[in-house]
């Protein structure tokens, strides 16, 4: 059963195969999207002391409703909405170390850069960007938003959660990093992001760009350090 209901997904997202989605990764770097890289927080490499430290995010994640399919843009790492929603999703990430080593039970896991979706159009009616976008060039962003409304139904929905950076901060620190504690329904989940800073990445800048390419902001939600958005392809 579980190699039929792989056949049939693949199938139904017609233009991958899984020899393609699973080879090698491309180099990361400040233009890379949608990868859970060990962050400058973790890595054993960094310098601590060369980044500030964000207080702790707590986010509370209900599970949500959500019809078929669900593509989760860098889905591997932590794979928080793969964790969440199991065989609904199939989570896309730039490494492949970050998906094989994400929990959870996705559907499919597949190598793919968020600017450039091997996706048919309209494909799924939901997806997600769980802490993601941090990791994304701003000048790509809406590179990121005119794929997802390629690939959505119409009436489908995106889900973005990301940290808000502080306005101004210290010029001797080169990045900052995000402890963050998260909440599911069966399960809790403490780890911790390091990225650059970036200027002016605020819940209005993707409300923006959400307007410019066609999406409806149908709810936003600022909280302590972090936001959440919900945008809604037209029918």
């Amino acid at each position: 059963m579980k190699r039929l209901a792989i056949l049939l997904t693949t199938v139904l997202l017609s233009t991958i195969s899984v020899a393609q989605a699973f080879q090698a990764a491309p180099p990361v770097t400040q233009q890379s999207l949608a990868g859970r890289s060990e962050g400058p927080a973790t890595s054993p490499q960094a310098k601590p002391q060369a980044f500030a430290t964000h207080p702790k995010l707590e986010v509370v994640l209900p599970d949500f409703p959500a019809d078929g399919l669900i593509l989760d843009i860098g889905g591997g790492g932590e794979g928080v909405i793969g964790q969440l929603k199991g065989r609904q999703v199939v989570a896309i990430d730039l490494l492949k170390q970050e998906l094989d080593e994400a929990p959870g039970q996705p559907l499919l896991k597949i190598v793919m850069d968020a600017r450039e979706l091997k996706f048919t159009d309209a494909s799924f009616s939901t997806a997600t960007v769980f802490f993601t976008f941090m990791y994304i060039a701003p000048a790509d962003h809406e590179k990121v938003f005119r794929e997802l409304y390629r690939v959505l139904r119409p009436g489908g929905r995106v889900l973005v959660w990301d940290p808000i950076f502080p306005a101004t901060h210290d010029p001797s620190k080169r990045g900052i990093a995000f402890p963050i504690h998260v909440r599911l329904p069966a399960r809790e989940i403490n780890t911790g992001y390091g990225v650059p800073f970036r200027d002016g990445q605020s819940t209005e800048h993707f409300a923006s760009l959400a307007a410019t390419t066609g999406f409806e902001v149908v709810s936003r939600r600022n909280e302590a350090g972090w936001f959440f958005l919900e945008l809604k392809k037209g029918k």
